[in-house]
């Protein structure tokens, strides 16, 4: 991806270095597995935030840590991929009479506190509603490429636009909809099943800002079939496997890696968002 010399996003908090006092949920691969077991048992990964909120988040432990030059290189990354999404939702919102408002990008170092409570590094890359902000520890990028073999500075890009997806459900009033019907829902596989709803969308829509980053001429040879990788990385069959052996469906919140890649590619094939109503697809 080409993004060296170009615009970043003033939106970016940085508070790396600024842990808080209390146990974290945990870090690196082991942290991840812990939230996606929990994610196969069909919890709400909201529930970890929460089940840590009540913890002592008011006091700052120890002074900022010194960073990488290569540490500090991705955060610059980031940022131009931020102001990237920026761009292309505030002229998508503007062809449909809508105003889009930015979100901030908040980066993180083991634990962090937000509107929805104390996040560990665990938990991954996620999108508060409460204060319309993402969150990200970069050292996830490092368990992407090692640990779910999705390598690339575009799968990278594809994990923030993603969680700026979930942003754009915030303001289309979608995502408020969701968690009401989940909250209505029969069962944990009815609520699942709108979840992966949810899910398979914000990959649209980071597909949506992969359009716009190829119409651009942002994107190099082999940037797609990265951020294809990640996508595919990332679907609830394929971590089940790796994790535990088996496949659940019923316990699926993300969708498979097939219906995660269909999706994303949908989105950066026709750039349309309108196309990517997955709560009336007749097939995920």
């Amino acid at each position: 991806m080409l993004w060296k010399g170009r615009r970043e996003s003033d939106n970016v908090e940085d508070r790396r270095g600024m842990s808080r006092g209390g146990m974290a949920v945990g870090g690196g691969l082991g942290g991840i597995v812990l939230l996606l077991i929990a994610m196969f048992l069909g919890v709400d990964p909201r529930a970890l935030l929460e089940q840590t909120g009540g913890e002592d988040a008011s006091v700052s432990t120890g002074a900022p840590r010194p960073t990488s030059p290569a540490e500090e290189e991705l955060k610059h990354f980031v940022s131009v991929v931020l102001a990237d999404t920026e761009d292309a939702w505030t002229g998508i919102f503007s062809q449909t009479g809508r105003q889009y408002r930015d979100p901030t990008l908040v980066l993180f170092t083991d634990q962090v506190q937000s509107a929805c409570g104390t996040a560990g590094s665990s938990t991954g890359p996620f999108y508060c509603p409460g204060d319309q902000k993402l969150y990200i520890d970069l050292d996830f990028y490092r368990d992407l490429k090692d640990q779910l073999g999705a390598p690339g500075d575009f799968a990278q890009a594809y994990v923030i636009a993603h969680e700026v997806g979930h942003h754009v459900q915030r303001l289309l009033g979608i995502s408020d909809q969701v968690h009401s019907a989940q909250s209505r829902a029969r069962s944990r596989s009815e609520a699942n099943e709108l979840s992966v709803r949810l899910e398979l969308q914000a990959d649209f829509f980071a597909g949506v800002w992969a359009n716009h980053a190829k119409n651009k001429g942002f994107l190099e040879a082999g940037d797609v079939e990265e951020a294809l990788g990640a996508a595919s990385a990332v679907g609830d069959d394929r971590l089940q496997r790796q994790a535990q052996g088996r496949v659940v469906p019923d316990s699926f919140t993300h969708g498979t890696s097939e219906q995660r890649v269909r999706w994303f590619r949908k989105g950066l094939e026709t750039g349309d968002f309108k196309q990517g109503d997955t709560f009336n697809a007749r097939s995920l």
